[in-house]
């Protein structure tokens, strides 16, 4: 590989990654998928835009290496610069925003279960565990339980 045009070949693959990745005018990417993604980003600002990026496969890695490498950009770059994220992104700042109302949506919900005895059963059943992004309502169905009890409410 020559440096930098000049003709000369570079001492060490080190300093040929070290000139073409980090360099002053950088024309390969070594780093992480958020790496790939920034300079992507960042070339686009430059140029205005433009239809395609090519990655090129070498043999210096091992083939394994060398796959999980392609797995990182396909899963992690290609929809990010695509915009293929926006959406969850989007949803995700909405439920963040609105939190009060989901809150209020759940215990609505809990509410409502604890009305009925048979859907309170249901509730403490034993079971399979729910995944943990799933919230553990048996406290909050003890705790609505509690409280209609003081009202006088028999559930059915």
């Amino acid at each position: 590989t020559l440096a930098g045009g000049q003709g000369d070949l570079y001492a060490s693959p080190e300093q040929a990654v070290e000139a073409t990745a980090w360099g002053e005018h950088p024309f390969n990417i070594v780093g992480t998928p958020d790496d790939l993604v920034n300079r992507i980003e960042a070339l686009q600002k430059v140029t205005g835009g433009f239809g395609t990026v090519i990655g090129f496969a070498h043999d210096w890695a091992k083939r394994e290496d060398t796959f999980r490498s392609w797995d990182l950009v396909a899963r992690y770059v290609v929809p990010e610069v695509n915009g293929l994220v926006d959406g969850y992104r989007e949803s995700n700042r909405y439920v963040i925003e609105h939190r009060d109302a989901w809150n209020r949506a759940g215990a609505a919900i809990i509410s409502k279960i604890a009305e009925n005895q048979r859907a309170v059963a249901a509730v403490q059943e034993p079971g399979p565990k729910a995944p943990s992004f799933i919230p553990d309502v048996s406290a909050a169905m003890g705790e609505e339980i509690a409280r209609q009890a003081s009202r006088g409410d028999d559930g059915d």
